[in-house]
């Protein structure tokens, strides 16, 4: 075969075809272009180093898109539809920023470009999108380009140094105080039992709302978690199993929430129904717990003689704006309290991952100190005159 040579175009361009190959008994050549012979010999030495490296430069043209939608089918046939429905979305997002991008020309900045345009304000939720969101877009994208490496399209992976930053504040997670618990245990509402439970025995709010009178070992003092919801639209659809593999698993509940339970009406399948007595959607979830919220801030807030939530001006809310999270929180913190091993610890809140629940009880530890020495200054302040310092 005749070397290559480089030729100048009647745009005043110059260009040189390299030889890739025979395809189907044609012969496939890739054709490079420069402003000047030294510019386009570069290019053609570029082009033969990733041929020598194995990669496909037919298909160096293929879209991110294209290739998002080969990682999806795989996807597709091993997670469960709840997760695949999440990579859809994600790649969609992924998709309006790089989609029409020839994958082999994505470059780091590109995607740094995505998580620093997200991390400011996600314009499909005009809002700041959380840090863990955007580790998962980051993933979406680090998954995509791997497999185009292991089908030799491109050498390297642009996702693989992209750095996360989030502009979002952090939600506060914290327990309830002794007298916040009080407040549950002592307000009826619709929404107790759902509450009862998670700051009892920390469930997610996912796994309250399909569990099941069945679920419950009254004699054992026990609850199963083998199922949990995931969100479709508006909806929430029953899914086997919990959140993770970990989540499924066997609680074991004080006598607190076995006497509360025991005590209610037993009259539907499911324990936390809505008003109808089906399984709760988004919507009835969070009108109830807003419900909650302001039958627990007119009995314990501060509201300057406002006593009626009928208000046609609204009642402000002047207690903490108690969320699942801090139930289950709270759940946790009453095991490290009871001196329960962070062993047993993680498997009564179905972590996944035992460093979970380290990190909770190292912050607990380090608070339970700190309050220790508040407590010791406050015992010498007291006792200051029989405990001075004296000069010799």
């Amino acid at each position: 075969m005749a070397k290559s040579r480089v030729k100048k175009r009647p745009d005043g361009r110059y260009a040189m075809q390299i030889y890739l190959g025979t395809v189907d008994g044609k012969r496939k050549y890739k054709t490079v272009y420069g402003g000047t012979p030294k510019e386009v010999q570069k290019k053609a030495d570029e082009v033969r180093i990733l041929m020598g490296k194995g990669i496909d430069i037919s298909a160096q043209r293929d879209t991110f898109k294209e290739w998002g939608n080969h990682w999806l089918k795989i996807k597709k046939a091993i997670v469960s539809s709840a997760h695949y429905k999440t990579c859809e979305q994600k790649l969609r997002i992924i998709n309006c920023y790089i989609g029409d991008m020839p994958i082999s020309q994505i470059k780091t900045a590109n995607v740094q470009n995505i998580i620093f345009d997200l991390s400011s304000l996600n314009r499909w939720t005009g809002k700041p999108t959380a840090k863990r969101t955007l580790v998962e877009y980051r993933s979406v994208c680090r998954q995509v380009f791997q497999l185009a490496i292991e089908n030799r399209i491109i050498d390297y992976n642009p996702a693989s140094s992209v750095k996360i930053v989030s502009n979002q504040l952090k939600k506060e997670r914290r327990a309830l105080s002794v007298e916040e618990q009080g407040w549950i245990i002592n307000t009826p509402h619709r929404a107790q039992k759902a509450a009862m439970i998670m700051m009892f025995a920390g469930l997610r709010r996912g796994e309250v709302i399909p569990l099941t009178w069945n679920d419950i070992d009254f004699e054992a003092g026990t609850i199963r978690v083998n199922k949990s919801v995931f969100k479709e639209g508006t909806r929430f659809n029953i899914k086997s199993g919990a959140k993770t593999e970990s989540g499924n698993r066997v609680v074991n509940i004080p006598q607190i929430l076995i006497d509360f339970l025991k005590l209610q009406p037993k009259d539907t399948i499911l324990v936390c129904p809505d008003t109808k007595d089906v399984m709760m959607t988004e919507t009835s979830w969070r009108r109830m717990w807003d419900s909650y919220i302001k039958d627990l801030n007119i009995k314990y807030g501060d509201l300057n003689g406002k006593r009626s939530k009928y208000d046609p001006k609204g009642v402000p809310i002047t207690i903490p704006r108690i969320t699942p999270h801090w139930l289950r929180h709270t759940f946790c913190t009453l095991l490290y309290l009871s001196g329960t091993d962070v062993l047993t610890a993680k498997e009564q809140m179905g972590h996944s991952d035992i460093k979970t629940t380290l990190g909770i009880y190292t912050h607990l530890d380090k608070e339970h100190k700190r309050n220790a020495v508040s407590k010791l200054n406050e015992y010498i302040e007291t006792h200051a005159s029989h405990m001075q310092v004296k000069n010799s």
